[in-house]
């Protein structure tokens, strides 16, 4: 597990132990509530991890031509809030307060916009392999602190890409262990991870 100089906290919808990047692909969030957080999984190229390209996704500076399946993602404007590493290194591209363009045409719970009123967390992974420990110390210990800062935010209102978006989207999927994550979030006053 990682060890940190600090006590991991959010502060200006900042989390304080997180890599800052500034991200373009952002904008108001149209009203001020965070009710839903969504796990996502991202590997460029696929299944490959450890390189800069998700970074250079998120910033618009993906090289068309550094590998033959980006000549069709080079142009797109996406991002997350967060990006949680292999290693556990965590990168904040998007304030919390702020929207971030993760979950595309989605729905959760008959609502639509899924983007206008969640956090968007990705871990560098992809379907056929199992995430790493740190992943999900460091996904747990900031699930925790996402439902202390921002209480709309419920446990029933965490899910998965696929469950927002079941016609498009696999991730996190299959491998992402739902139980070893939601359970240590039953009791919101267990130390942070």
């Amino acid at each position: 597990m990682p060890t940190f100089n600090k006590p991991p906290s959010i502060e200006n919808h900042r989390l304080n132990i997180a890599r800052q990047v500034a991200c373009k692909n952002q904008n108001e969030r149209p009203n001020s509530e965070i009710s839903l957080l969504v796990i996502h999984n991202i590997s460029l190229p696929a299944g490959q991890f450890g390189g800069p390209y998700i970074e250079d996704l998120f910033c618009n500076r993906l090289d068309p031509n550094a590998d033959p399946s980006f000549a069709e993602i080079a142009g797109l404007e996406v991002s997350a809030h967060l990006l949680i590493r292999r290693d556990g290194e965590v990168v904040q591209f998007v304030p919390f307060d702020r929207r971030a363009w993760h979950a595309g045409v989605s729905s959760f719970q008959g609502r639509t916009q899924c983007n206008d009123f969640s956090i968007g967390i990705e871990l560098e992974g992809c379907d056929d392999q199992p995430f790493t420990d740190l992943q999900y110390d460091q996904l747990i210990g900031i699930s925790k602190l996402l439902l202390q800062a921002y209480p709309d935010i419920t446990i029933d209102r965490i899910t998965g890409h696929s469950m927002i978006a079941p016609e498009r989207k696999t991730d996190p999927g299959p491998h992402f262990d739902w139980p070893r994550y939601l359970n240590p979030l039953g009791d919101k006053t267990n130390e942070i991870a």
